[in-house]
């Protein structure tokens, strides 16, 4: 699994399962843009990767998508071309549906979709243009199933799997490939950033993200799933059987979420 010369863009680089992506891809022989809102961790994150001074770091939110035109423009004009794309920055939810705001609401929406959505725009062009290039989106279980406290986190990744299938679809026979990775548990303060009902930090690891799977794994996991140009993968313990209970038999998973603790 090597990726010498391939330019590959990560967002959401400066924790958690970005972070791990960062090592495994440098280690793999690529050069990394990072992405995430805090440029002081993704100058941290660079200087830990191999070859740092090859990788280039670029504050992005993913809530300003006005600003993406601009930092593809300087990504292009500093390496050329991008040959994969992770979108993988996003912010999870910890509330119940009629507690939550629709500020809160929105704002999950915009991270977690229309962000990712509009970065992926901002960049194909180049790929089509090189006949080339993958699309990776770095979804979750929760883009297959619905779980109490979940509802607007839920509906993001549900949305982007439909978006992400249907462009896979369109781009068939361009050269340009989609692949979707959905982690279950992954030990990352994902549940500690997550938002409650009125935007407030849930400002704790949940038990179950403390089982989770190492961000090390989930990143070899993904780091494969690219250089087999997969289209499709789900990576976690045990909860990743949730998804086939779903599909194959809905009612037991209704019955075991119907238990499930709301927050």
């Amino acid at each position: 699994m090597n990726f010498p010369h391939q330019i590959v863009w990560i967002t959401g680089a400066s924790s958690g399962i970005g972070e791990a992506l960062a090592y495994a891809f440098a280690r793999a022989g690529a050069t990394l843009v990072l992405s995430s809102r805090r440029a002081d961790e993704l100058e941290r994150v660079r200087r830990a990767c191999d070859r740092p001074d090859a990788h280039a770091c670029v504050v992005l939110d993913l809530s300003r998508s006005q600003t993406f035109a601009g930092a593809v423009a300087e990504m292009l004009a500093r390496f050329g071309r991008i040959d994969v794309l992770i979108n993988n920055a996003g912010v999870s939810q910890r509330a119940r549906a009629l507690d939550t705001s629709s500020t809160v609401e929105r704002a999950i929406m915009e991270t977690d979709y229309f962000g990712p959505v509009a970065l992926t725009k901002a960049v194909l062009p180049t790929m089509l243009e090189h006949h080339t290039g993958r699309v990776v989106v770095v979804s979750s279980v929760m883009g297959y199933v619905g779980t109490p406290g979940r509802s607007s986190y839920a509906a993001a990744k549900h949305a982007l799997h439909g978006y992400f299938d249907s462009l896979r679809a369109e781009l068939a026979n361009t050269g340009v490939g989609v692949t979707l990775a959905c982690p279950g548990y992954v030990r990352t303060a994902v549940s500690a950033n997550a938002l409650g009902p009125r935007g407030e930090k849930h400002g704790r690891m949940d038990a179950t993200q403390q089982r989770g799977i190492s961000p090390e794994r989930c990143a070899a996991a993904i780091v494969r799933a690219v250089a087999r140009g997969r289209e499709e993968i789900a990576v976690g313990g045990w909860e990743v059987a949730g998804i086939y209970l779903k599909r194959f038999v809905p009612w037991l998973f209704s019955r075991i979420a119907r238990r499930m603790k709301t927050p």
